[in-house]
């Protein structure tokens, strides 16, 4: 009886005082600040922060690491990894000619808009159109470089480029400013993903 309630008693008291697991601790952490904490408090884990970008980071484990969401927390053999921030941008590329609804009557904007079109349709070059036809003095061909934001350029345009594929060539409007375009998309879509780890041993 005697060692049956010495061993609960063992059981009880080191179960109180049994240490938190990498898994455990990482749950508790969401900012930087605090991997940086974590880091500084747990040397003999040898803890580190990995900085990641898609495209830019290729190994198995930084392609896997990239997969995740911000929060995730994951384990690889005696090694923990938790995502502290993840940030996803998606850039996007055309072509242009801008049509001035101030200088141009509503029908004289669809008439150039249907020469415009049907030439690009015979194989005149874009670019040369937009040398040709656009009324914003740009010295780019019409190429807006790439963009994100409405900031780069209008959210009417950023969302009409996003809603095509590279080589579709369509009208945007943006109607409170008399600002028409005609697009066309040049590059499919570019994806960026950039990820924060924070990475231990142990699970």
């Amino acid at each position: 009886m005697k060692n049956g309630l010495l061993g609960l008693l063992l059981f009880v008291s080191g179960s109180a005082f049994a240490q938190e697991t990498v898994t455990e601790k990482f749950q508790k952490i969401a900012t930087v600040q605090q991997a940086d904490d974590f880091i500084k408090g747990n040397p003999e884990l040898k803890p580190a922060i990995l900085k990641l970008s898609a495209g830019k980071d290729s190994s198995l484990i930084e392609k896997r690491l990239l997969r995740q969401k911000k929060g995730d927390i994951f384990s690889v053999g005696y090694v923990t990894y938790k995502v502290i921030e993840a940030r996803d941008t998606v850039s996007y590329r055309a072509n242009y000619i801008f049509l001035d609804g101030s200088s141009l009557t509503a029908p004289e904007i669809d008439s150039l808009k249907k020469l415009i079109v049907a030439k690009a349709s015979q194989g005149t070059a874009f670019e040369a159109l937009s040398d040709q036809y656009t009324m914003d003095g740009n010295t780019t061909r019409g190429d807006t470089g790439w963009f994100f934001g409405e900031y780069m350029m209008p959210k009417e345009f950023q969302d009409a480029v996003a809603n095509h594929k590279k080589g579709d060539i369509f009208f945007v409007e943006v109607g409170e400013k008399q600002w028409h375009y005609i697009v066309k998309k040049t590059y499919d879509d570019q994806v960026e993903k950039d990820i924060v780890v924070l990475r231990a041993n142990g699970r």
